[in-house]
């Protein structure tokens, strides 16, 4: 009886985190190459690197039709202006609460055991830096990173979803392609009254619907035991 070898996903998730980033030239010039890792790698659905697909001719298509800036400010406009879609995780964990602070020194702990050094101005939280991290692992402990923040990723495709413009409906797809990675199910889920940046952050409610419904989840680095050793 042979076991099956776990896709490999590293080229997706890098790609992904790519488009999580913020749009500047050197990332829009970076478009093509992605969708042909994201094809290539063949990680994803058909129908789910279609929409993918949508994400970067969006961004192709806005930058080339003489709105580069256009671009950049709907990704400010989306990710950076309220926290019910802010790429930052542990904002939708900790918000402002004295934990933030421990819980971001642990995780970029956890980056410089595993051998990576965040760049300047890169915060360890970012979904994006989160999944260059994910890269690095063996497909099997990718998907199961992934889904200790799942309900994170479930609440941010809502949020999307609920923005109800081609932008950010183009980005849901990206939160949905990583569910699928982690096993679970992309669904809109009801998302209670988010407070603006500036005001105190209070958790909300479980979510219900999902099987990873929930926020208060606290996300949790374990490093993998050696091959051989037993957990």
């Amino acid at each position: 009886m042979s076991l099956v070898k776990p896709l490999p996903i590293a080229h997706t998730l890098r790609a992904l985190a790519w488009l999580l980033a913020y749009p500047d030239a050197d990332h829009r010039a970076a478009l093509p190459a992605l969708r042909d890792a994201l094809h290539a790698e063949r990680a994803l659905t058909f129908g789910r690197l279609a929409e993918i697909d949508r994400l970067i001719d969006h961004l192709m298509d806005r930058s080339q039709g003489g709105a580069p800036l256009a671009v950049e400010a709907e990704y400010v406009e989306l990710f950076d202006r309220g926290r019910a879609t802010a790429l930052h995780l542990f904002e939708h964990v900790h918000g402002d609460s004295r934990d933030r602070g421990p819980a971001m020194v642990d995780l970029e702990r956890s980056y410089l055991e595993a051998g990576l050094l965040l760049a300047d101005g890169e915060l360890p939280d970012h979904l994006g830096v989160v999944l260059e991290y994910a890269s690095t692992q063996p497909p099997a402990a990718a998907r199961e990173f992934l889904r200790e923040f799942a309900h994170i990723l479930q609440n941010l495709f809502s949020a999307l979803l609920q923005r109800e413009s081609i932008h950010a409906s183009a980005y849901a797809g990206v939160m949905a392609a990583l569910l699928d990675l982690a096993g679970e199910k992309a669904c809109a889920v009801a998302l209670p009254a988010q407070p603006g940046i500036d005001e105190t952050w209070s958790e909300p409610a479980a979510f219900g619907g999902c099987s990873s419904a929930g926020q208060a989840q606290p996300i949790r680095l374990q490093r993998r035991p050696p091959q051989g050793a037993r957990a």
